[in-house]
């Protein structure tokens, strides 16, 4: 029986850490994804800042955080280079924005429910993955790569696995001693902080950042030469005032409406970020420890508003992610409150205490991300799915690599494929069933007998000797197709020329629509 989740109030205990832990990972996610998207780096907060506070409190999931999606960054980069000028870009993603909107009132949301179980496991699994590998190079030391890349090729020719090769080529050894101190710190904290509520209280990624910072400070004060610099610390934009604080918003230039490649690329960001927003949707619920649901088309309609707000003031398209609700879930967040807390801590701390936040080392936040992917892409998820059978395992771990390899939307496509794929071999293996006790048969038609079934039912009809007796029982049948209905038929009408008697077994006669079996070879009866 699962336990009903306790009111907003009550759950501080629980959100208001998880917003930290949030809050921490989302911090480079935003500066690095805004980089990588060749848009300015606060404009990554921004986006940060409006998906936790705004489509926070407007969404119907409890649990989901949203933010600027690396699965948008190529994306974000083209548009970018084609409207050339920033404020038609923010127009665009304005105009998405009420482009969801409309999608969430045309009721679009119900085109996530279709996605089978396994492929939306092996994509959690898939992004636990991709964290790891691509946060090893940062725990190390190479900040070659900007933080949140998930593309498999880079531009340089590399890809995932051989810059994770290339990365220990450039060790930096103090960078990997705080990476690997940090999750140290996390594995054991996580075992005793179980035994005691006030612990639980304080995250383990606050403390991992505090340790690394104090390390690296006193390096600085002690050991400059050891120290890291900062190519290896986080950097955030930071104002004297708050005026120039205030310019670092900028605003849509609407001149803009008539460019057509301004609302090309809005429908582009519409419908990649809804696709995404639903898949990720769907894993926040999956996750969900409640098992709560989440309404997919006030999703939309929620995202749709917080693209709005973000195109208005100067940020980056938002979607649901992954990334961050998985650490908000894993950090023991039972409601809303923390996504919006930890928005409202986004805003807070690069407005009023930037510099402080720019001596966090990357390598201590890898390893909150490492750990986070951990947690996502656990052996025992594997051993679970192998364990399910063939049908569920390969689905799930053909959407894993096609996502390793190409992206979350392709890889998805490609699990949801075979995932249907098994499906229709299920149904066609059980719709037809078959027995035969000397010259009597049983044809036995189950579930819904497509088109697709038409082969075996008329392979199996020809092979009945002749002098046989033939029952085919269509009475629990949901569905025949017509094609199967003819080949049926044609075997009744030639069948007395090799002396078999057949019988037809249906409930309901005409529904079916069979049309030459006489009333002495049918049997009215569901049983």
């Amino acid at each position: 029986m699962v336990k009903k989740p306790t009111s907003y109030l009550r759950s501080l205990g629980s959100d208001l850490p998880s917003s930290v832990v949030v809050f921490l990972v989302a911090l480079p996610l935003c500066l690095g994804i805004a980089i990588g998207s060749g848009a300015p780096p606060f404009s990554g907060l921004i986006a940060g800042i409006v998906g936790g506070i705004v489509i926070g409190a407007l969404s119907g999931s409890q649990l989901s955080v949203s933010g600027p999606a690396a699965g948008l960054t190529t994306i974000v980069l083209a548009a970018i280079t084609k409207l050339q000028v920033y404020e038609a870009f923010l127009l665009a993603v304005v105009l998405a924005g009420l482009i969801q909107i409309a999608l969430g009132f045309l009721k679009a949301g119900i085109l996530g429910d279709y996605i089978p179980g396994a492929a939306i496991k092996g994509m959690l699994a898939a992004i636990g993955v991709i964290l790891i590998l691509k946060q090893i190079p940062h725990l190390v030391g190479d900040e070659g790569d900007f933080e949140g890349d998930e593309a498999f090729q880079q531009p340089d020719g590399k890809n995932t696995f051989t810059q994770v090769f290339y990365a220990f080529k450039n060790i930096m050894p103090v960078a990997l001693a705080i990476g690997l101190l940090s999750l140290g710190i996390m594995i054991v904290w996580e075992k005793i902080s179980k035994k005691s509520r006030a612990l639980q209280l304080i995250p383990s990624a606050m403390i991992v950042v505090v340790v690394s910072v104090l390390i690296n400070e006193w390096l600085k004060a002690n050991k400059p030469d050891l120290a890291l610099g900062a190519a290896h610390l986080v950097s955030i934009p930071k104002a004297s005032t708050p005026g120039e604080f205030l310019s670092f918003f900028t605003h849509p230039d609407f001149s803009h409406l008539g460019n057509i490649a301004v609302w090309t690329s809005a429908f582009t960001i519409a419908i990649i970020a809804s696709l995404e927003t639903l898949l990720n949707i769907e894993a926040s619920d999956e996750l969900d420890p409640y098992k709560r649901v989440t309404p997919t088309n006030r999703e939309l309609k929620a995202q749709g508003v917080g693209n709005l707000v973000s195109g208005l003031i100067g940020g980056l398209p938002l979607t649901s992610v992954v990334v961050r609700t998985s650490a908000n879930i894993n950090s023991g967040a039972k409601t809303k409150v923390s996504a919006i807390t930890h928005g409202v801590l986004l805003l807070a701390c690069v407005a009023l205490i930037p510099g402080l936040l720019s001596l966090i080392p990357f390598s201590a936040l890898a390893a909150v991300l490492i750990f986070t992917g951990y947690k996502l892409t656990k052996p025992s998820l594997y051993k679970k799915f192998y364990k399910k059978g063939f049908d569920q395992f390969l689905p799930f771990v053909i959407t894993v690599v096609a996502i390793l390899v190409t992206d979350l939307l392709v890889g998805i496509l490609i699990g949801s494929c075979i995932g249907l794929i098994f499906v229709l071999r299920s149904n066609f293996k059980s719709a037809v069933f078959v027995v035969n006790d000397e010259n009597r048969y049983l044809f036995r038609l189950r579930k819904d007998v497509s088109f697709l079934n038409k082969p075996i039912v008329k392979r199996k009809l020809e092979e009945v000797p002749d002098n046989s007796y033939v029952l085919i029982d269509a009475a629990r049948a949901d569905f025949i197709d017509k094609d199967v209905i003819e080949v049926i038929e044609d075997f009744q009408k030639h069948a007395p020329l090799k002396n078999i008697t057949v019988e037809l077994k249906k409930s309901v006669y005409k529904e079916q629509g069979f049309a030459s079996a006489t009333p002495k070879e049918l049997v009215l009866s569901k049983n």
